[in-house]
């Protein structure tokens, strides 16, 4: 295994301007902006390039486009929103982090929900002013919902890897409209919600393009080093992809690791049942320091983040006609493009 210099964690970012981005960045610019009224009569979505972003996170992509600076060393892993991202930056962490925390006993996902483990590029980074013990981590581990076509030009022009994670189409959008509606109350109905995603309107940007704008890229430059997962398989064979990622991350399992099991023990620490019931992701709140907008800055319930972690459970709520029309916009947009969907 490949030595790790010290653990990836939110504290080893190195601040890129003593007092944070300008207020241009932080939404000076922001209020012209289209946007989709969402709940409480607030912008919900802002149109940003061509893409639908959350108002809670527009200042942040300007910013982290504006100031962030990669490495060659990073590891970034990009995610529409409710493709598994919390089972999936668990899974990295543990993964790169393993030789600092041998005994899970002590291991920090047993008392931090991932996304605390695992900055969000832009969320964490640029939401404070100061980020302090700049002790950087090689290779640092970052998260971002971005589409590749909107990510910061640094991080297209370094050879840091991408890991990208996508899922069934229908199963994303429900526990989108799951999610959205534990933050928001008043969010639009099943129906409402279904047409908008069906138009592309969704946090980060339609949901096929967002897949598309990143794995058209790596077919164009085949020697980019991106790795493509699909949910549904790795909860199938959650060992086999587990080591298919610790080989893309250049820390493969050894053989005395496989021998005493320790692959099966880093997936039973990741797996959605046992995050899902650890008191941390049960009773407690995930917050943005210093973020200006309400919900972050109170916190947001870590319990919304786990509501099942099952596949197929679509099924429930759409009905023929909504199954039909989204199988006809993902024959549609992936018909020959090779990437199973």
């Amino acid at each position: 295994m490949s030595t790790l210099q010290s653990p990836s964690s939110t504290t080893v970012l190195e601040h890129l301007e003593e007092d944070g981005p300008s207020q241009k960045c932080k939404g000076g610019n922001i209020s012209s902006l289209p946007n989709d009224i969402g709940p409480q009569d607030k912008g919900f979505l802002n149109e940003y390039h061509g893409f639908w972003i959350p108002a809670l996170a527009t200042s942040g992509v300007i910013a982290s486009q504006k100031y962030f600076q990669a490495r060659d060393t990073d590891i970034l892993l990009v995610t529409p929103p409710k493709v598994g991202t919390t089972w999936s930056k668990a899974i990295l962490f543990a993964l790169m982090n393993r030789i600092h925390y041998q005994d899970l006993q002590e291991h920090p996902l047993l008392t931090k929900i991932p996304h605390d483990l695992v900055p969000l590029l832009e969320g964490d980074i640029y939401t404070k002013k100061k980020v302090h013990d700049l002790n950087p981590a090689f290779p640092r581990l970052l998260s971002t919902h971005l589409p590749y076509v909107l990510l910061p030009t640094s991080v297209k022009d370094s050879t840091c890897k991408i890991v990208y994670v996508y899922r069934n189409a229908k199963d994303t959008f429900v526990s989108l409209w799951h999610f959205q509606n534990r933050l928001y109350p008043t969010t639009a109905s099943l129906e409402e919600a279904f047409n908008k995603f069906c138009k592309g309107m969704s946090p980060f940007g339609s949901y096929w393009d967002h897949v598309l704008s990143c794995w058209k890229k790596s077919i164009q430059n085949p020697g980019r080093k991106m790795l493509f997962l699909k949910y549904e398989e790795m909860k199938e064979q959650p060992t086999t992809y587990l080591k298919r990622i610790a080989e893309f991350l250049d820390c493969p399992f050894s053989p005395e690791e496989e021998a005493k099991g320790t692959v099966n023990d880093i997936s039973s620490l990741c797996s959605f049942d046992n995050l899902s019931n650890l008191d941390v992701n049960k009773s407690r709140k995930w917050c943005l320091p210093d973020h200006k907008m309400t919900l972050f800055s109170q916190g947001v319930d870590n319990a919304a983040f786990f509501r099942q972690g099952q596949t197929g459970d679509w099924v429930n709520y759409l009905t023929s006609e909504m199954t039909e029309k989204l199988d006809h916009i993902i024959e549609e947009k992936f018909h020959g493009i090779g990437l199973k969907f």
